[in-house]
């Protein structure tokens, strides 16, 4: 299957992201969400990175101004059942995401291929509530979209080998690399990533080191690029919470138990760099520890 358009369903920073580096590969695309202001602030962040981009000699002016006017926005998310692919990229709760593709079926091509970028929930399942669990696939980017090299491409168990190549072809497009996951809790990289952050948590719960000397002893001693902690605050505290959880439940094994100070950061609201706090607080000029 030739994809040339694709629909985007949820403008945040993965959405956005997403949109960056589809409309630049040549793709048009369409970009839902439920928010008009969240639409706006897509648009806004997607031309400043790729400005970013032209300063940096990535790419020519002439290439931001083409990708820009490859991107559309609607509120209206039955638009998006004329595009070839669609990408949903809402929120990490399973009943959203079947809200979603609930209310885009009756407006779906026969060909349109339906994929999710969840971080960690079962592709078979939400294949399973629609009407072409054979053209479903895990489409799972990571982030920041326009930088990380990574797409895992996840397999429910009807998924069709069509799908999958064509799935495979737009990441090839994009000028990435597919790993291929299977279709178990969190795929790849968040079942190991994440219970390394939870196990950095329950370092920082049981008073074995501080935020900051946690953090430091992983970049300085095993030349992480980012502190466990300091991660966990980029990627968000409520999204470690919820693929804590989906291990948890899926696997019933108490290795992968949320740290209960996980918990109550998120209790707290307190859910990282998109909430100013988190284990840091970032209201100020210079990050600070929050314990």
């Amino acid at each position: 299957m030739d994809i040339k358009t694709v629909g985007i369903v949820g403008a945040g920073q993965m959405g956005n992201g997403i949109a960056h580096v589809m409309s630049l590969a040549g793709y048009n695309v369409l970009l839902n969400d439920v928010s008009e202001e969240t639409l706006k602030s897509a648009i806004d962040t997607i031309d400043r990175n790729l400005e970013r981009q032209v300063s940096r000699e990535k790419i020519t002016a002439d290439e931001k101004a083409a990708a820009m006017a490859r991107i559309k926005t609607t509120g209206a998310l039955p638009e998006l059942g004329q595009s070839d692919l669609v990408i949903e990229a809402a929120t990490e709760r399973e009943t959203v995401k079947q809200a979603i593709f609930e209310d885009l079926l009756p407006h779906l091509k026969s060909n349109t291929i339906l994929t999710s970028n969840t971080s960690s929930i079962s592709i078979t399942r939400l294949a399973s509530r629609t009407d072409r669990p054979e053209k479903f696939m895990g489409f799972h980017f990571m982030n920041p979209v326009p930088v990380m090299q990574l797409v895992e491409l996840i397999r429910g168990i009807a998924t069709d080998g069509e799908t999958f190549d064509a799935c495979k072809a737009v990441v090839d497009k994009l000028g990435k690399t597919a790993a291929t996951a299977e279709d178990f809790p969190a795929f790849i990289v968040n079942r190991i990533l994440m219970p390394m952050i939870n196990e950095a948590v329950y370092t920082l719960y049981e008073g074995v080191g501080s935020v900051s000397s946690i953090d430091s002893s992983l970049k300085l001693g095993a030349n992480h690029p980012m502190g466990p902690l300091e991660l966990a605050d980029f990627i968000g505290l409520d999204t470690c919470l919820a693929i804590m959880n989906v291990l948890h439940d899926g696997l019933a094994d108490t290795k992968y138990r949320p740290c209960p100070l996980l918990t109550k950061y998120v209790e707290a609201g307190w859910l990282g760099r998109k909430t100013q706090r988190g284990f840091y607080d970032y209201r100020g000029d210079t990050p600070v520890p929050t314990r």
